[in-house]
């Protein structure tokens, strides 16, 4: 499991052709870990409020052909409704595996961000990652929880526990748990070179999309396959 997020806005996704619709879908658009995520990509729009992330964008693979186009134009309307003009979103294109090997998560280039006209902004800043057994990434954030003891730190310990770190002791420093736990788990720490970025100015039309200022400058040609794997530092 992966800590979402603050969310500002969840959309569902269902199937209407049968009864009791299963979700089939899920878009989260939020609050990312930096300001800076916003402000950077769309200056001129107040984050949180007029420009946010999305945080997850994901559909069964047994929904039909442009599902994925049809749910995210849908949910930028809906977001536009609402006051929101500028999105920011991430593909990430770095494979990742379970300790056993076994491929939870190919690599993604941004392709339903491309089939929607999302302007292409180059990589995110590249990075360390510490990668879990299970192949799910412990991000910055969920660390410092830990660390400092901020609120949310409770799933994340209980998180790695899971995996198969030893229970905290009472008086210990957090940091230096955090940092025995992932030795403890098998945690491998792998360089990875940046999301990719991709920037939606939100309008009812093409003049009011225009009038959005762009803070980074797009960046063809769009990326075509995902990255290759990398080896554990």
């Amino acid at each position: 499991m992966q800590i979402i997020p603050s969310a500002v806005h969840r959309f569902g996704l269902y199937d209407v052709s049968v009864d009791k619709p299963p979700l089939s879908g899920v878009a989260v658009f939020g609050v990312p870990v930096s300001p800076a995520v916003l402000t950077k990509a769309l200056p001129e729009l107040e984050p949180y409020a007029e420009s946010l992330e999305c945080s997850r964008f994901v559909l069964l693979d047994e929904c039909p052909a442009n599902s994925e186009s049809w749910f995210l134009a849908r949910c930028h309307a809906e977001l536009l409704a609402s006051g929101v003009r500028g999105v920011v979103s991430f593909a990430d294109p770095v494979p990742r595996r379970t300790a056993s090997g076994t491929l939870i998560m190919p690599g993604h280039c941004g392709r339903i961000y491309q089939a929607t006209n999302g302007i292409y902004a180059g990589r995110a800043t590249a990075r360390t990652i510490k990668l879990l057994p299970d192949g799910t990434v412990l991000n910055d954030r969920a660390a410092q929880k830990v660390r400092r003891q901020e609120q949310g730190h409770q799933y994340v310990e209980a998180r790695l526990i899971a995996l198969g770190a030893p229970v905290p002791r009472a008086g210990c420093d957090p940091a230096v748990w955090l940092r025995e736990a992932l030795t403890a788990i098998g945690a491998r720490t792998v360089r990875h070179r940046g999301a990719h970025r991709f920037i939606f100015p939100l309008g009812r039309n093409r003049r009011q999309r225009a009038r959005i200022k762009i803070g980074i400058d797009a960046r063809p040609p769009h990326p075509r396959r995902p990255d290759l794997e990398p080896a554990a530092l």
